[in-house]
């Protein structure tokens, strides 16, 4: 079986190629060029059926990202479920199951069997899980074990995984050569590896068995998402000297992988303070030759826990603004809680209106439902409005719920409102594409 960047350099356009390029409305051709270019990823694994097809990267619309996942301390199968069916029913593009605690092979297929979407994972979490289980020390990790779950995770479907390959001696010796960190750690397969390596004193597997990975991952056309295992958790900490040894290494990765005929996305921050995020954005396309890079947040503030789903939507527009390809949400219970199912409806609303106002300043050509939402709010037209809406039955039940006693106003202004007054005043010089139709 040849994978999608594979078909691409052979010149052939697959239905799922076909299937981006409808739904982005683009060329099919455009789209070939680009995967074969790895310059578009398309997380598709053939092995499981009735999965759309999404397209990630280079002049496409920005991806939504939602995560769920059980922990040690709360372990409910039907939440995990209902919280990826929320994530699908709001919108989300992708989803990543990050259990850690439970039976974890029953969680990953009973959420694989609920939705639609391509499903992504990081095998580090259930490999050292379960070695934690069984010699009570997760350093205790058999390389080979990790493989073999490797490839166990991938039969059962996933389409993409985030594996932590860039994180080697080097970039540890870089940590302890500038004193750590004023934010730790952020990475949870990340830390776990770089713990593994320091009790072991061997070199991370997944970077030196890359090779292997990348053929896993080739077996089932998986897109290999290479992990940001030493992202900065805190704004002080971006772009330090271990953040970057990474990045160098992955971005190299990706390059690699991409010869080897695997489908590559490189992914980053994390915390970054807003002025950083387009240097960053930069960084990572030249040097991973525009491979598709997949943003975590990014958080540019430390202090707003309770409300992180808006700190890390100012952090996704501004990366979506300046090139990145795939965001991450982030709930309102980031840094403090497992997220419940209203989080999760709150954090793939405020990640896909943030990626929504980034891609309307990266593609202009994009702005027409704006414009079309502004002269049905400027005339008064309600039932119009909503259908330019992002979310109109949020808009419709606010209005239902506080009803104007004049229909056309809103109960903000009632009878002082400057979109009726102007229209008296103006009604008859608009003119040009500013008439309604």
């Amino acid at each position: 079986m040849k994978t999608q960047l594979e078909i691409a350099r052979d010149g052939i356009i697959s239905e799922q190629m076909n299937q981006v390029a409808a739904d982005e409305n683009i060329s099919p051709e455009l789209i070939r060029s680009r995967v074969a270019k790895g310059e578009i990823v398309i997380p598709c694994n053939p092995s499981r059926k009735n999965q759309r097809a999404v397209g990630i990267g280079a002049g496409l619309r920005t991806k939504v990202n939602a995560s769920i996942g059980t922990s040690s301390d709360i372990c409910d199968i039907d939440a995990e479920v209902r919280k990826a069916l929320i994530a699908q029913e709001e919108g989300a593009d992708t989803l990543m199951e990050l259990s850690a605690g439970g039976d974890l092979d029953a969680i990953r297929r009973e959420v694989l069997k609920a939705v639609n979407l391509p499903v992504g994972n990081v095998p580090l979490y259930q490999a050292f899980k379960e070695t934690g289980r069984k010699y009570k020390n997760p350093s205790k990790l058999d390389p080979e074990f990790l493989f073999d779950l490797i490839e166990k995770q991938l039969a059962d479907g996933l389409s993409f995984m985030a594996i932590h390959c860039g994180i080697n001696q080097y970039t540890i010796e870089r940590l302890r050569k500038q004193g750590f960190r004023y934010g730790g750690l952020a990475s949870k397969g990340g830390t776990f590896m770089v713990a593994w390596m320091d009790a072991t004193g061997k070199e991370n597997p997944l970077y030196e068995q890359f090779d292997r990975v990348c053929d896993l991952m080739k077996k089932y056309d998986a897109v290999l998402s290479l992990g940001n295992g030493i992202r900065a958790g805190a704004i002080h900490d971006s772009h330090d000297r271990a953040q970057m040894a990474e990045m160098i290494i992955n971005c190299e990765l990706a390059e690699l992988g991409r010869e080897r005929g695997c489908q590559m996305m490189v992914e980053g921050p994390g915390h970054v303070p807003l002025d950083e995020i387009q240097g960053n954005i930069m960084l990572e396309k030249r040097m991973s030759g525009n491979a598709p890079y997949y943003v975590l947040g990014p958080l540019p503030a430390d202090t707003g826990a309770g409300y992180d789903h808006i700190t890390a939507a100012i952090g996704a527009a501004t990366s979506s603004w300046h090139g990145a390809d795939l965001v991450c949400y982030i709930t309102p219970a980031e840094h403090l809680a497992l997220p419940n199912e209203n989080d999760v409806r709150e954090g793939v609303r405020a990640t896909r209106l943030a990626v929504r106002i980034g891609d309307i300043s990266k593609y202009p050509n994009k702005r027409e439902s704006e414009k079309l939402a502004a002269m049905a709010r400027r005339d008064m037209r309600w039932e119009d409005l909503e259908k330019h809406l992002m979310f109109p039955e949020v808009a419709k039940q606010m209005r239902r719920e506080r009803c104007p006693q004049e229909e056309k106003t809103c109960t903000m202004c009632g009878d002082f409102c400057a979109m009726k007054k102007g229209m008296e005043v103006f009604a008859d010089d608009i003119k040009y594409d500013k008439v309604s139709k």
